[in-house]
């Protein structure tokens, strides 16, 4: 058990776990709104009813 515990494999195998623990905690989205994305914005309903208008008079 000792010599498996300390074989290639099963480090490489622990390893991947280890990275995949890591990447889950930094990439879980979280509720503050982050610096690298926007947030959506609604357009407004007077921009909408002039947009048909427009296409109304062609």
């Amino acid at each position: 058990m000792a010599a498996f515990l300390k074989s290639d494999l099963f480090l490489r195998f622990l390893g991947g776990f280890v990275i995949g623990v890591v990447g889950v905690f930094i990439l879980q989205p979280n509720d503050d709104h982050s610096s690298l994305t926007s947030p959506a914005m609604a357009a407004p309903a007077s921009a909408d009813s002039a947009s048909t208008a427009d296409d109304a008079a062609r």
